[in-house]
């Protein structure tokens, strides 16, 4: 007993240190304190309580030099990568004044020359930038060394040397908070970029990252690693085959026969450079698989140096020629752009081991939540399901089957045991499903001058501007109840989109949510499932601000349990910038009222001037869509398909007209619904009718001009908004703040119907007292609460509504403006 007595701590210690190690105790916890702790009976409660702030400042004061002491680390490391990029910059612009003053005096010197000779002196002059052609190589393994020496002197020159000549990548602007400094190649043989950047990792766990692309680099189908060397000097030298994803159904996929050196420099930083082995003979090779063209990587890779305080300063090197000769004319763009290698690719590699540092680092905030791994592996699948649908290869099991006449949807069938292994299907009740086969149905369709992100957004926001419920529903009952009766007449409507976010990534530049499609109730006797529908979504490319990237929205049927391993046939949209001069436009556009009504950027969110672009942009979508069926259904589920993806396209196309920047900055400005007058006329009749029916005036300041009157109306902080006088009234016009509140645009605008956006109570009142606003001209009606399109509650403190008379003093609509509203 004495023993353990003397081992065991008293429960008044016990106790006295659970209070002691409380940051801030209550009053009735210090009085304990003083009771249990016979020492402190001399100590006032009021210096116990000093005695406690003094210990939480202390607390606060080693966290905060901690925090400092990590900020001053990456300031440190970021100065010298910097310094680094400084000296770099000096020594190309050193090169560059040389060779101006070379081919200065080679000018001069061929003044009297003829034309043809002045040309071919230009031409030999200008040699030195060209690839020289080397004969075949040897692939022996003294061969091999030799070719990885040679890799890893020309991947450094790129790295940190003049080799080639970097231009900033636009709309990158290093600083602080910045991804790093990315910079694209000017002038050299294929595609290039380059990016330099600090993580939280060891330079031997950031090699480990970057050399697993598939899992970082979502258009990588696979790296077969089929031989390693080691060389004497520590390092290794490994054989690759890899094969990307082709990101549309109009070109072919490319494969790559790569070397890939490992070695640590004299000054302890760890390089892992590749290239390609094209040109090898006396070992072994890889002939270009069926379906891809076989690409070239030249000298490309990642130089990681150990960083003061348990960190890495990383140089990232693509440079890639991806033989664009093998594509239409018009995609030569997405094969000839450094800007779309930068973003998908190289500042790809950075984010994923940012966001793995961070996770790392600081688990319990990271955007992923507490299952990064899984969620990551989720966003993963989803990715590569839907690449696998748009390329459909074939030794997936894959096989094409015959058009219908019309060659612009393109329909695969798999039902290979490989793929449906994949797809566990089965029945509630334990019973497995018949669903034996997945049908894809893709196309790919060229949009001119639409900002793919301000398109993504919209098809991600209003989902019943595109997608049949019926075909939703029949999609996830094939995922989560097994045999079901094919759409019909009887289609069913949406009920209402619930987007619950999910995780997202550091940058935001991509999010995953879950989607519930409500009360899809109408085959509820046809399918064994319920009314709800849930879709797990992808989405990435939504931000304006970022120039040239690709925007993506991928989804998948999931049930409402969500298991990790929950078959997922991901369906959806990519679309692709394919001019490369967007880049020295403004890339902030915006669907705002007054750039739609030749007003000028005057929304609130504006950013950008329509006016100023020049020429037109151009963009690629591809589109794919797969559903699980019964092998004797084919052919009905086959044009089910393709009838619904053509009625997607049309959905798509008409949606992109109306978000064209062309015609939101043309003369012929915003198209109007027909009978409607021009924005500016019906800003001034609004104005008019509400100062004749309420004797006040609508807008503070007054205005002269229409313009001016417009431009004032939109930036009202109220929301305004017109309906129609139809039997079924539809909105027709609203202001910024009115947008926002209904939460959609004004495209959609047209589709929302008056009483869609009240609630019960609030559509007993408006049908009581509409005939008022008729006969008296206007109405004023209590707070309350409404419903934005997006099926979000919204309280007003009061709203009023008004006739508006046209200039025949005749009723032209109704408008409802409802003040201080705010999202419950």
């Amino acid at each position: 007993m004495e023993s353990m007595s003397g081992t065991r701590p008293s429960r008044s210690k016990r106790s006295r240190g659970c209070i002691m190690s409380a940051p801030n105790p209550s009053s009735i916890r210090r009085q304990q304190l003083i009771r249990e702790c016979p020492i402190l009976s001399n100590i006032e409660p009021r210096q116990i309580k000093v005695w406690f702030q003094n210990r939480r400042c202390r607390e606060k004061q080693r966290k905060e030099a901690s925090r400092l002491q990590g900020v001053n680390r990456k300031l440190t490391a970021m100065n010298k990568l910097l310094m680094e990029e400084n000296d770099r910059l000096q020594k190309q612009v050193s090169q560059l004044v040389y060779e101006n003053s070379y081919f200065r005096q080679q000018t001069q010197n061929t003044t009297l020359a003829t034309t043809d000779t002045s040309c071919e002196s230009v031409v030999t002059s200008g040699q030195h930038h060209l690839t020289p052609q080397h004969p075949p190589r040897d692939a022996s393994p003294a061969g091999l060394l030799s070719i990885a020496e040679e890799t890893l002197t020309e991947f450094l020159s790129k790295a940190t040397g003049t080799a080639v000549e970097w231009v900033q990548m636009p709309g990158m602007k290093p600083g602080p908070d910045s991804i790093g400094i990315v910079a694209i190649s000017h002038g050299c043989t294929g595609v290039a970029a380059r990016a330099c950047g600090l993580v939280g990792l060891e330079p031997t766990r950031v090699a480990e990252i970057l050399k697993d692309r598939p899992s970082w680099f979502r258009d990588c189908r696979s790296v077969e690693v089929l031989n390693v060397l080691s060389t004497g000097n520590g390092g290794t030298i490994e054989l690759l085959y890899m094969q990307l994803f082709a990101p549309t159904t109009l070109a072919p996929a490319r494969d790559f026969w790569l070397l890939r050196y490992t070695s640590v420099l004299e000054d302890g930083s760890l390089v892992v450079c590749e290239r390609s082995l094209n040109n090898t003979q006396n070992g072994p090779s890889m002939p270009p698989a069926q379906n891809f063209v076989r690409a070239e990587m030249l000298p490309s890779g990642y130089l990681i140096r150990p960083c003061e305080g348990s960190g890495s300063l990383i140089h990232i090197v693509d440079h890639m020629d991806l033989e664009p000769w093998s594509v239409p004319e018009v995609l030569r763009p997405l094969y000839e752009s450094s800007t779309l290698l930068a973003q998908k690719t190289t500042m790809a590699a950075l984010r994923q081991l940012r966001q793995i540092s961070q996770e790392v680092s600081q688990p319990t905030v990271t955007g992923w939540g507490r299952r990064p791994a899984a969620l990551r592996a989720l966003s993963q699948r989803l990715s590569k399901g839907f690449n696998e649908a748009v390329n459909g290869f074939t030794d997936e099991g894959w096989s094409m089957m015959e058009s219908d006449g019309i060659d612009d949807v393109t329909v695969i069938v798999n039902s290979s045991p490989s793929k449906m292994m994949g797809l566990n299907f089965s029945y509630p009740n334990g019973f497995p499903s018949m669903s034996n086969a997945v049908l894809c149905a893709k196309a790919s369709m060229l949009l001119q001058n639409v900002p793919p992100a301000i398109l993504l957004r919209f098809l991600r926001e209003h989902r019943s501007e595109w997608a049949d419920s019926s075909i939703d529903a029949y999609s996830a009952a094939a995922v989560k109840a097994g045999p079901c009766s094919l759409p019909g007449s009887r289609a069913g409507s949406f009920g209402g989109q619930v987007i619950l976010p999910l995780a997202h990534t550091i940058e935001h530049e991509e999010f995953m949510e879950v989607i519930k499609l409500e009360n899809i109730g109408h085959y509820r006797e046809d399918m064994i499932m319920p009314g709800d529908i849930f879709l797990l979504q992808l989405c990435s490319g939504v931000d304006e601000n970022a120039v040239g990237t690709c925007a993506e929205l991928v989804f998948a049927p999931i049930d409402a349990s969500f298991s990790d391993d929950a078959p997922l046939l991901p369906s959806g949209f990519r679309v692709i910038p394919l001019d490369s001069g967007v880049d020295a436009s403004s890339p902030n556009r915006t669907l705002d009222l007054a750039s739609a009504l030749e007003a000028g950027p005057v929304g609130s969110r504006a950013a950008g001037d329509f006016s100023s672009q020049c020429g037109s942009t151009k963009s690629v979508m591809t589109i794919a869509f797969q559903f699980a069926f019964e092998m004797h259904l084919q052919d009905n589920v086959a044009s089910m398909a393709r009838q619904y993806v053509r009625s997607v396209i049309s959905s798509v196309q008409r949606v992109a007209l109306a978000l064209s920047p062309s015609r939101i900055g043309s003369h012929a400005g915003f198209r109007p619904p027909p009978g409607s007058p021009e924005a500016h006329t019906l800003a001034r009749w609004i104005c008019q009718s509400y100062r004749c029916y309420l004797g006040v005036e609508l807008l503070k300041q007054s205005s002269e001009g229409s313009e001016s009157i417009l431009k004032s109306l939109w930036h009202h902080s109220d929301a305004v908004m017109c309906c129609s006088l139809k039997a079924l009234p539809v909105f027709t016009f609203a202001n910024q703040s009115g947008l926002d509140m209904l939460e959609t645009t004004l495209v959609a605008l047209q589709d929302i119907t008056l009483e869609k956006i009240f609630d019960d109570h609030g559509k007993k009142i408006l049908c009581s007292e509409f005939p008022q606003i008729m006969q008296q001209g206007f109405m004023c009606l209590q707070g309350g609460i409404c419903l934005s399109s997006m099926g979000r509650p919204v309280s007003y403190e009061r709203a009023v509504a008004w006739k508006v008379l046209n200039e025949e003093e005749n009723a032209h609509c109704i408008c409802f403006m409802f003040i201080n509203w705010s999202f419950v």
